[in-house]
């Protein structure tokens, strides 16, 4: 599922399925229209302030930053938390943070940062390593303060912080992602007043203490998050007043407000919209090689780490020649052309080809082309025949019918779906699409046979793959584990641990496209396509902003907080509608039903997330 978590924003990565069904109140807007809402954002404006609104359309699924694993909320956390060290905006070579510098002891068995001085808390008081150190010991010893990023410490033995600005951890075996730990650091001050790690929001008191460029000011669910800028932040304010992430269900209306100059920023274009854009004055559209991955998961049959089975997947696709043949049946440049019209490419491996150290692809002998000729010889093979009707039935007598689960504001999800009805069905399997608003539910319960699936990925690929480790998986049917799609594989698991514990840069990006390999073979996550970073801003508003990478890369959902903390405001650019109304266009826009004549739904992709996008 997309988690759209964990790029891990890390953008974690979006899951898509891990977006809530989104009722409440419904608001119709006429042919093209968009009527402006009721908002302290829109008060702003009045001032003359400027507002740099951002429009989104992923739900918040937390803002505790020990919870969260969409891209939207770890997105925040980017803004609002220091992390040790940040990725740079050029090239994602680890860069300082919180920490100034850091050592390993020769073994590699310790770590130790120097934290730097000029960092306060938006409350004043001082950052220090004993923050940090809370932090780290908070998720060791509590399961709940675990839940997104507990792949991070699972082998810290011991973190202390003998002085200020020294942070030191000790690891009971080696791990390479020292200078890559995408865990936001929380003032200790404020945070040991928590009870229940597992279910405290972080949301209810503003503003919410923190020691990043933004300070997080207010937050509505599915309306807007409004941040201030942090005037003591050691890397200097942004340039900005106010940043607004508004919330529009339907893409269509936050492109119209774009146009109309009542947002700033809009991200995950169709290409219709992309192109449309690009003679609209004063905008800017931004296509760029992105950081997700399209994908077709498959049920391996749910199972929790205490051995439990759960969920209703069908066992046909349990058998390795069933998957196989159903990706062989998969015409994957027909999607790149016809559904991203060339707004992506070709998906072959797990890791994006923007990701070169890591960027695997199948050799010619391994590959699995688009061949429906196999793909029937296959299900022959595995004892699927095609009957007089050409429905194939299995030995039991039972026909191979087979449930895919999207998403039911996504059209990708939708236009791939209808090619995946044809193609297999010419095959002779049923297809039943189930295209809903909430995807999670029937997701973490296993009630699914094939899932449309999508991720972020970092810089590092540790936690991308961690999600599909047997660790990963909940320690009951009942519990929520950071799995993606519930697969456990020895070999799988025997290579993660061996690519975390190599310090060779080399050497540990082979044993990752060993993993990718091994993910590719087995068939239970099957890439479709890379799609591109398709987004737009208005340069009548936004001057200049960086991309990561610099060169070509994307502005929403970074590995850092570069783009919103770089954004300089254009001259004369005091909050239009679009600065501070902009986001009161949308602060009135609760979860419901947008209609704008003519105009399609779509939805923002990230972990997918489902998983889109968990950074």
């Amino acid at each position: 599922m997309a988690r759209t978590v964990p790029s891990r924003e890390t953008v974690r990565p979006w899951r898509p399925g891990r977006l809530p069904a989104v009722g409440a109140v419904a608001l119709v807007l006429a042919a093209g229209a968009v009527a402006p809402a009721q908002g302290a954002a829109a008060d702003d404006a009045k001032g003359g302030q400027k507002v740099l609104t951002v429009a989104v359309s992923q739900s918040v699924d937390s803002l505790s930053p020990f919870l969260a694993q969409r891209v939207i909320s770890s997105s925040v956390h980017r803004l609002m938390y220091e992390y040790l060290t940040n990725y740079d905006p050029k090239d994602g070579h680890a860069v300082p943070g919180l920490a100034t510098s850091w050592k390993a002891s020769p073994s590699k068995l310790t770590w130790t940062y120097t934290i730097r001085k000029d960092s306060k808390w938006s409350d004043g008081q001082r950052t220090t390593a004993d923050d940090a150190a809370w932090t780290f010991n908070k998720m060791m010893t509590d399961k709940g303060a675990a839940t997104a990023n507990g792949s991070f410490i699972a082998n810290f033995k011991k973190v202390t912080a003998p002085d200020p600005t020294t942070l030191v951890i000790e690891l009971s075996k080696p791990q390479a992602t020292m200078t890559a730990l995408d865990v936001p650091i929380v003032p200790r001050h404020v945070w040991e007043k928590v009870g229940d790690f597992s279910k405290f929001n972080n949301d209810q008191a503003f503003p919410v203490v923190g020691n990043g460029p933004f300070v997080l000011t207010d937050y509505k669910v599915d309306q807007y998050i409004k941040l201030k800028p942090n005037k003591s932040f050691w890397r200097g304010a942004p340039k900005f007043d106010e940043l607004v992430f508004a919330y529009y269900k339907d893409n269509d209306a936050a492109v119209a407000a774009l146009q109309k100059g009542e947002v700033s920023f809009v991200s995950n274009l169709s290409p219709a919209q992309a192109s449309s854009l690009k003679s609209t004055p004063h905008v800017k559209v931004n296509d760029a090689p992105g950081r997700r991955f399209f994908a077709l998961a498959t049920n391996p049959g749910a199972q929790s780490r205490d051995g439990k089975k759960f969920g209703d997947g069908n066992p046909a696709l349990l058998d390795p020649k069933v998957r196989r043949a159903l990706f062989a049946a998969v015409d994957r440049k027909a999607l790149v052309d016809k559904v991203f019209q060339g707004h992506a490419t070709e998906g072959e491996g797990y890791i994006p080809p923007r990701f070169a150290d890591y960027f695997w692809k199948p050799a010619p002998e391994q590959k699995i082309p688009y061949a429906p000729a196999k793909a029937a010889a296959l299900l022959d093979e595995a004892g699927y025949r095609a009957g007089p009707d050409g429905k194939r039935v299995g030995k039991d007598g039972k026909p191979l019918d087979l449930r895919l689960l999207c998403h039911a504001i996504d059209p990708n999800d939708k236009a791939v779906s209808k090619y995946l009805q044809e193609w297999w069905g010419k095959l002779g399997i049923g297809l039943e699409v189930g295209c809903v608003d909430n995807v999670t539910d029937p997701w973490t319960a296993g009630e699914f046979d094939l899932a449309l699936d999508g991720y972020s990925v970092n810089p590092d690929p540790d936690y991308v793959l961690s999600i599909h480790t047997c660790a990963a998986l909940p320690a009951t049917p009942k519990a929520t584990g950071q799995t993606d799609d519930f697969i456990c594989d020895r070999r799988f698991d025997e290579l993660y641990a061996r690519q975390l514990a190599e310090y060779d840069t080399a050497k540990r990006a082979d044993l990752v496209k060993q993993m990718e390999s091994r993910l590719y073979d087995t068939g239970y996550m099957n890439v479709m396509a890379y799609p591109n970073a398709v987004e737009a801003y208005r340069t009548d508003q936004i001057e200049s902003i960086t991309t990561m990478p610099e060169a070509a890369g994307n502005i929403y959902g970074q590995d850092g907080y570069w783009s919103w903390w770089s954004a300089v405001p254009a001259a004369g650019s005091a909050a239009k509608s679009g600065g501070g109304s902009s986001a009161g266009v949308v602060l009135g826009i609760v979860a419901g039903a947008i209609v704008l004549a003519g105009l399609a739904s779509f939805l923002v992709l990230r972990r997918r997330a489902g998983a889109d996008d968990r950074e």
